[in-house]
């Protein structure tokens, strides 16, 4: 029954059979079609966010490689300083530390666009149901 990129397909024509008295069917499902739409950008910004978590994450593990790799040669090639190390190792965890900072503002700025779609969704739900509700 669905058409193209219509999930409701011909369900309008189908419902518009049924009329009842004091019920407009079309609105009702104009409504839930916008509910549909409003999932479909909430989970298109999660999505979105989840790439660039993958991508964040990637890019954490490729300089943290980088960073064992001259941390092992500078000790191989007789650089073992220990405060140089410490240092090193400081480096690492403080670097690690504001990743992880970055990765959970990611993670929570994701979720805020995702709410902020359904949120306005619920928004607009209301002044329809407000609207449905004045009498004619």
């Amino acid at each position: 029954m669905a058409t193209g990129n219509n999930p409701f397909g011909d369900m309008t024509k189908m419902f518009e059979q049924f009329k009842m008295p004091g019920i407009d069917m079309t609105a009702i499902l104009e409504a839930r079609r916008k509910e549909v739409d409003a999932m479909v950008e909430a989970n298109k910004a999660a999505y979105e966010s989840i790439q660039a978590m993958a991508r964040k994450q990637a890019e954490i593990m490729t300089q943290a490689m980088k960073g064992m790799q001259e941390a092992a040669q500078a000790a191989i090639s007789g650089g073992a300083d220990p405060a140089k190390q410490t240092e090193i190792v400081r480096k690492a965890f403080e670097k690690t530390l504001a990743d992880m900072k970055e990765l959970a503002e990611m993670g929570r700025q994701s979720q805020a666009d995702a709410m902020a779609h359904m949120t306005q969704r619920a928004t607009e739900q209301m002044q329809e149901i407000k609207k449905l509700m004045q009498p004619k």
